[in-house]
């Protein structure tokens, strides 16, 4: 086992672990599926801050637990980023929803710009933002037991976080298209038949297989490992600035007709929801 060097864990749900030439940022609320609340967002931002600062070779995220990767943003009432969301529901003004929504994309693509490979590990389920995360990844390492979804359209919600504009490119349109507006949810044999992952792990070893993964790419030239990414990454993915911007513009016009109301609302209840036909205009 490679011994880790300036480890810091963090206090608000997120941890940053170097193993020489490799950091693992772990989402740490496990009692909460590793749901991002307004101070995992904070303390998410910092970590971040601190791999551009010491710039590690490959990056892997990974959840704490076995159940869960990450469960996407925590929609109860606890988190204070919710008071904003109801707000909207009350008003249809887009103005909080806008600067919620481009706070948390400011964050997400400040750590998928950045020059080095990132591989998801996925030791549970990853639903909703979790799902996004893991296709905005680079690699993807997936447990035998674990699920991806997206999971926004049953709240009335849509990929915010950049996996819309991620998944078609990753597996094509068609396939995206089922996955996002089905909402159900993906096993690890279909993930890894539709492209969706580039291993299943041996069951409860998905990080374990990931740092194998990111030890084989950090023996490699640097230089070289970040200069044929970029090439990977902009013919992969043509226009996905465009798409981006677009699916946050869409996003914050979608929460702004108040349809999540009915989402977010049952998803609490534990019951299934009945959307009315009739909303504000997206």
């Amino acid at each position: 086992m490679v011994t880790g060097v300036d480890t810091k864990m963090a206090d608000y749900g997120i941890s940053l672990e170097y193993l020489d030439h490799i950091a693992i940022v772990r989402f740490e609320r496990p009692e909460r599926r590793n749901a991002f609340n307004e101070a995992m967002w904070n303390e998410f931002d910092g970590v971040i801050t601190q791999l551009k600062q010491k710039l590690p070779r490959v990056v892997i995220l990974t959840g704490a637990g076995d159940q869960s990767f990450c469960a996407g943003f925590d929609v109860n009432v606890d988190n204070p980023q919710v008071a904003g969301l109801v707000e909207v529901l009350e008003t249809h003004d887009r103005a909080p929803v806008e600067k919620l929504i481009r706070r948390i994309r400011s964050v997400v693509d400040r750590l998928f710009d950045m020059p080095v490979p990132i591989i998801a590990a996925l030791n549970g389920s990853a639903f909703g933002g979790g799902a996004e995360l893991a296709v905005r990844c680079d690699m993807r390492v997936m447990d035998p037991d674990a699920a991806i979804c997206f999971s926004e359209v049953r709240l009335g919600l849509m990929p915010d976080w950049g996996g819309a504009a991620a998944l078609p490119r990753l597996i094509g349109p068609a396939h995206a298209a089922e996955i996002i507006l089905t909402a159900r949810e993906v096993t690890a044999e279909e993930a890894l038949s539709r492209g969706l992952v580039n291993r299943i792990s041996l069951p409860g070893k998905a990080l374990a297989e990931s740092i194998d993964m990111a030890r084989m790419i950090a023996e490699n030239g640097p230089c070289a490992v970040r200069s044929a990414l970029e090439v990977i990454r902009s013919t992969s993915n043509p226009s996905l600035e465009n798409a981006l911007a677009l699916e946050m513009e869409n996003a914050i016009s979608l929460i702004a007709t108040g349809e999540c109301f009915y989402g977010i609302s049952a998803f609490l209840a534990k019951e299934k929801p009945e959307f009315p036909d009739d909303t504000v205009d997206v």
